[in-house]
């Protein structure tokens, strides 16, 4: 695939937005992304046509420090949330603004700030840790492999949570692929794409899909009709394509060579740090973190960002796999 693109070629669309760090399209037309309110708090917004957002905002039952990061839509309208906030825990944002807890404990132990909820086609939810350590920063290491994955039957089964991969580089989206025989995870310290298979109640052992190219630190990922994996990497702003052989291209891209030299360097000796990961906030893209297709035919890209104040968005010659929210 050839396919590539330039900062100055893309278009925005949406603005008013505060960390519109995930995002999500439905075969409706609905545009709904994250939305981190300054004042604190936050939830899930509408985009109207001219970009204008809608902000469902967690309030009755939210916890204080609430800040949504990665979420997945449920049937009943409602939002499945990882809460990013020191209280952690994944919970269900409805409507209304009324909010309760999905799964706040797990073997007895607190669930850490949370990373990313996933929805699959059989209605399992997959929550991913990205670390055990609180500030999370402290995870910012590529020797700290303390991220797991925790598996719940359904939505109303807390019972039925259990951790399901663990050893990981700092956890970050996991999904399904659409063959339903995969959990894919971007491992972001790591720096690399796993996969686990899917195997009874549980997951087999962890196979390297490939190790990123250099400069890619991995966000958000999403999966395309041709077997491609499409990954947002935040610091260098490079949306990239591993291909079914495991091939890499660079789609596109808006950083300083010279910069991702410096923190790549940093990384490799252990001194990589969070002002390293927030370099590409300066540039046009504003750290894009996810990606997601959209529109009738699946060809309009979308990617979210941790420090924009909307979307990045262009069109693909090729479309994305059909999302298990996509008839929501």
């Amino acid at each position: 695939m050839d396919f590539q693109i330039t900062p100055d070629t893309v278009s925005f669309f949406g603005h008013g937005l505060s960390r519109p760090e995930c995002v999500a399209c439905t075969a409706a037309g609905a545009i709904w992304v994250s939305h981190a309110l300054a004042t604190g708090g936050g939830g899930v917004a509408r985009l109207d046509a001219d970009g204008t957002p809608h902000t469902i905002v967690a309030s009755d039952g939210a916890p204080a420090d609430f800040m949504p990061n990665g979420w997945s839509m449920a049937p009943d309208g409602s939002f499945l949330i990882a809460n990013l906030g020191d209280s952690g825990g994944a919970w269900q944002l409805f409507p209304d603004g009324s909010c309760k807890p999905v799964l706040l404990e797990i073997d007895g132990y607190k669930v850490p700030p949370v990373n990313f909820v996933h929805l699959d086609e059989e209605g399992r939810v997959w929550i991913s840790i990205s670390t055990w350590r609180i500030p999370r920063d402290r995870a910012m290491h590529r020797e700290v492999a303390d991220g797991f994955v925790i598996l719940m039957d359904a939505i109303d089964r807390p019972d039925t949570a259990r951790i399901v991969a663990d050893g990981i580089g700092y956890t970050n989206e996991v999904k399904v692929d659409p063959t339903g025989r995969w959990l894919y995870v971007n491992e972001t310290m790591a720096r690399r794409l796993s996969r686990f298979e899917l195997k009874g109640d549980g997951l087999g052992t962890r196979q390297t899909v490939v190790d990123y190219i250099d400069a890619v630190i991995p966000d958000g990922f999403e999966f395309d009709v041709e077997g491609g994996v499409w990954c947002a990497s935040v610091m260098s702003n490079r949306l990239v394509r591993v291909a079914p052989d495991t091939s890499q291209h660079v789609i596109l891209e808006d950083c300083d060579p010279a910069e991702m030299a410096d923190a790549m360097t940093r990384w490799r000796d252990g001194g990589y740090s969070r002002d390293d990961l927030m370099i590409g906030a300066k540039r046009s893209l504003k750290n894009i973190a996810s990606i997601t297709f959209g529109g009738p035919d699946l060809k309009t890209v979308y990617c979210g960002s941790l420090a924009g104040e909307g979307l990045v968005t262009f069109r693909s010659p090729v479309a994305g796999a059909v999302p298990p929210h996509w008839t929501f």
